[in-house]
């Protein structure tokens, strides 16, 4: 039982990480029928993505749904990014399966682990498309967690990212 009191922690207007969709805000608790159940759904918008969620409230830590991440984690997942790239010598396909799980894992360090696998500095060999959508979604969503986290907007966040980005390439 303890899972499902878990989940009343979020109210309204509290930012939320969804591991599928990155971080979004909770714009309301509403009930509705269903099937005729009723249930209580956490109402979630991300507004960047122009996309609201319903999320039933008994469900919202089985589908890894969960509060942003506190200033530690981020200061883990900044240091992630100045680490050196760990690139397996697998299939592509398999490696950006992975990396597909890692970032729709709602993990903020294993998200922060695909960015710094998949960064490349402007001398290095050409990214594939495939690697680029991969890197950018891996980018954005440390980058949304990280501006609401600091209390900053998103264009300073990726900034900082960048900074450390490049001071790690800079090192390298």
């Amino acid at each position: 039982m303890t899972k499902a009191r878990k989940t009343l922690d979020f109210s309204p207007n509290d930012f939320v990480v969804y591991p599928a969709h990155g971080v979004g805000r909770i714009i309301k608790i509403e009930e509705q029928e269903v099937a005729g159940l009723n249930l209580e759904l956490f109402v979630i918008s991300f507004e960047k993505d122009k996309m609201t969620l319903r999320v039933p409230t008994n469900k919202a830590t089985e589908v890894g749904m969960r509060p942003l991440s506190d200033p530690a984690v981020v200061s883990k997942a900044l240091d992630t990014l100045k680490g050196k790239a760990r690139v397996k010598r697998a299939m592509w396909s398999r490696r950006a399966q992975e990396y597909e799980q890692k970032i729709n894992s709602g993990d903020l360090i294993a998200i922060a682990e695909v960015v710094r696998d998949l960064h490349r500095a402007d001398d290095q060999r050409e990214q594939s498309y495939s690697e680029r959508q991969l890197y950018e979604a891996a980018l954005e969503r440390l980058t949304r967690e990280l501006a609401v986290v600091k209390g900053i907007d998103e264009s300073g966040a990726g900034a900082q990212l960048v900074e450390v980005l490049s001071k790690r390439v800079a090192a390298a």
